[in-house]
């Protein structure tokens, strides 16, 4: 049975004061705990008893069993899954040269949860190690993007940082791309093993002081050229194209 205080933390860690504070972060789901649970630390996990056999194995940490009731009051998200893991978060320090060699994806501002998850995921999916993202750009231990990670999040350093110091640091050893309306056709622009893909904002794109470290600026074309289209494409999706295409070299 899930008690008043496991409740209470469990809903304060929405909050990334919190998470800082406690260095905790929450994730849902039994899919996604069943991914991450062998990677970090857990305080404790609520399942209902159809899991907990699933659980059992992954961790040293208390198991709950709670009902669906439960956990549904102490959700975090829209829709409760049946299991909940409160989990100490474990940060790789970042070392500018462990980049070197490897193709590495910096975020500018991204800022919405689900936009972030996904493009961990998809890092993930694409072998990308690391992620370098602007001090501003959405908190990865947000349950929202813990929950649209689907585990990579678990497989994938996320380091927040100076952007535009280390983007000029980064260029002086490999190519920096970006994704601009100007740019050069993807597929027709000659790509590296190494580097850096730099995706932006929203709705501003990458901003003046990122720009200026970009050595490679790439465009994802419509099709056919000169079609009225959407005006551009979302930060995930242009992510995707831009990663496959590397990886496809």
């Amino acid at each position: 049975m899930l008690t008043k205080n496991q409740i209470k933390l469990i809903q304060s860690l929405a909050r990334k004061k919190v998470r800082d504070e406690e260095s905790l972060f929450v994730a849902e789901g039994i899919k996604t705990i069943r991914d991450i649970l062998p990677y970090f630390d857990a305080q404790f996990v609520v399942c209902t008893e159809e899991y907990v056999h699933e659980l059992k194995p992954l961790t040293k940490s208390e198991i709950v069993v709670a009902t669906k009731q439960e956990i549904e009051k102490a959700s975090l998200l829209q829709a409760s899954q049946g299991a909940i893991a409160v989990l100490r978060k474990s940060t790789k320090p970042f070392d500018v040269s462990e980049l070197k060699g490897k193709l590495t994806v910096a975020l500018d501002t991204v800022q919405d949860p689900g936009n972030l998850g996904t493009i961990i995921r998809l890092c993930d999916w694409f072998g990308v190690e690391n992620v370098i993202c602007s001090r501003d750009t959405a908190d990865v231990w947000n349950p929202k993007v813990v929950q649209a990670t689907m585990g990579a999040v678990a497989r994938v350093n996320v380091h927040y940082v100076d952007l535009p110091q280390v983007l000029s640091e980064l260029k002086n050893y490999m190519p920096v791309y970006g994704t601009f309306l100007e740019g050069k056709t993807i597929y027709d622009m000659e790509l590296s093993h190494e580097g850096v893909v730099v995706m932006g904002n929203e709705g501003n794109g990458i901003s003046d002081a990122v720009k200026q470290c970009v050595s490679h600026k790439l465009f994802i074309p419509n099709f056919p050229l000169g079609r009225t289209t959407s005006e551009s494409l979302n930060v995930s999706t242009a992510t995707a194209i831009t990663l496959s295409e590397f990886r496809r070299r």
